[in-house]
């Protein structure tokens, strides 16, 4: 009833198996976990990733009772080893004999010369046969792939006409991702523009019209052949895959418990009022450099963290997962900021605002060693730290972007933060944060003074 089909070698894992896991992708699991999960090696499952340009290939719907599931052939292939009839078969597994009839003589193997019924096989010969290969928009119609990969790949022209060639960029290299900076020097059109474009253009021409899912699918998925591959270089992520919306959101931030987000921070220390509240955050620069910054809520006072690398640093090619040696890993920027909060007295070192980053997830020894409780802001909420963020911006005068911060010594560090602190400010009435400071040292310093805390 079937034509003879290829030999499959060792037959790919059961479709149950592949849907079980893009199911784990989609939950925002890494590749090798999923493949892990599922029970196949981690190189098959990169291979599945990657062809499939990061989507699923197929629903990840269970399948309804109307097709035989791998475990059904499989018990259809022990009743059959056990010389059971098509009735009995039938009888058991609670199918139409015409089911299992059918079943038998197309899904067999024949390898051996007569027909052997081997659920591996039979499972692999009923998903080629289920499938049903379509033809690409793109790849059928060459006057909207033109138009699609024209405005993808638009380049920069002058007035004249003339093309901008721009700086050179490094070419495809097989499977290797482009990165962000060698994108394209192009004004290139997004995939959503593209698809929203083409009905202004072709307003009585219903065949210009393809949707951005379908433009992204035929950049991202291989043997669509539809588009360049190349093409994705023009893109203004650089992505050569999809990245999974759960996995981009799944950041691991498991140092923020609930007893240290900001909501749980004392009322106190929203307000100006009262002293010894900071925030703080890192300013990075190239070669994974960083310098640390603690700014107080109420004077805008600011005190710069040294972050040195650390021995070894350049002696041998990074080790993934190795010990951090840019400076600021946990356990390197908790000395760092143990030494800076220390110098200050314990009255004005409460509580410290930080961002989610992971360079302070050993914060419960920090808050042990200095007395200083520990809160993180919302992810993506930068609004929440605003003092720190101003000042952050206004150290870029000093620590310009695309810099390597490491060359600047503690030395230089303390006469920047002199410099900052000795500015007069508008929102401290002209006044400068070492003056406000100051002030605030000699009311704790006043006997009879009482203070919170």
């Amino acid at each position: 009833m079937r034509p003879p089909m290829r030999s499959p070698g060792r037959p790919e894992p059961s479709r149950a198996v592949q849907r079980h896991f893009w199911q784990r992708i989609a939950s925002g699991v890494t590749t090798a976990e999923a493949a892990v999960a599922v029970g196949v090696s981690c190189p098959v499952g990169t291979r599945w990733f990657r062809h499939a340009g990061g989507m699923p290939p197929i629903s990840l719907d269970e399948p309804t009772g109307r097709y035989l599931s791998f475990a059904e052939r499989e018990e259809i292939a022990l009743l059959r080893a056990q010389e059971f009839g098509v009735r009995e078969i039938a009888r058991r597994t609670g199918r139409d004999a015409g089911t299992i009839s059918r079943e038998l003589r197309r899904n067999a193997a024949t390898r051996g010369g007569k027909p052997v019924y081997r659920a591996l096989v039979a499972q692999w010969k009923a998903q080629q046969a289920a499938k049903r290969p379509k033809t690409a928009k793109l790849a059928g119609d060459e006057r909207l792939r033109e138009y699609v990969q024209e405005r993808l790949a638009g380049s920069v022209r002058r007035p004249d006409g003339m093309i901008v060639t721009g700086p050179k960029t490094p070419g495809w290299k097989g499977l290797n991702k482009p990165h962000r900076q060698d994108r394209r020097w192009a004004t290139a059109w997004s995939p959503e523009q593209i698809s929203h474009r083409l009905p202004v253009d072709f307003p009585d021409d219903e065949s210009m019209r393809i949707s951005h899912e379908a433009i992204y699918q035929a950049l991202f998925i291989e043997g669509r052949g539809a588009l360049k591959r190349e093409l994705v270089t023009c893109l203004r992520t650089g992505r050569a895959l999809r990245v999974p919306r759960a996995r981009s959101q799944n950041r691991p931030q498991g140092h923020v418990t609930a007893d240290v987000i900001l909501s749980e921070r004392p009322a106190e220390a929203g307000d100006r009022a009262v002293p010894g509240h900071w925030e703080g955050d890192l300013i990075i620069g190239t070669g994974r450099s960083a310098i640390g910054t603690l700014v107080e809520r109420s004077s805008r006072s600011t005190l710069l963290v040294h972050l040195p690398r650390l021995d070894g640093w350049g002696a041998s090619p990074p080790v993934k997962n190795g010990p951090p040696l840019g400076g600021y890993g946990a356990i390197a920027m908790n000395a760092a900021l143990t030494t800076s909060m220390t110098q200050l007295p314990e009255q004005l070192r409460k509580t410290l605002t930080w961002d989610r980053g992971k360079e302070l997830s050993g914060h419960a020894q920090f808050a042990l060693d200095t007395g200083t409780k520990v809160f993180f802001a919302d992810p993506h909420s930068p609004w929440q730290r605003p003092r720190n963020e101003n000042t952050n911006g206004l150290l870029r005068q000093y620590f310009p972007k695309g810099t390597d911060l490491s060359r600047w010594s503690s030395t230089d560090l303390e006469a920047v933060a002199t410099a900052i602190n000795n500015r007069p400010r508008k929102v401290l009435g002209w006044r400068t944060p070492a003056e406000v400071f100051e002030e605030q040292l000699r009311s704790l310093q006043q006997p009879g003074v009482a203070t919170t805390g």
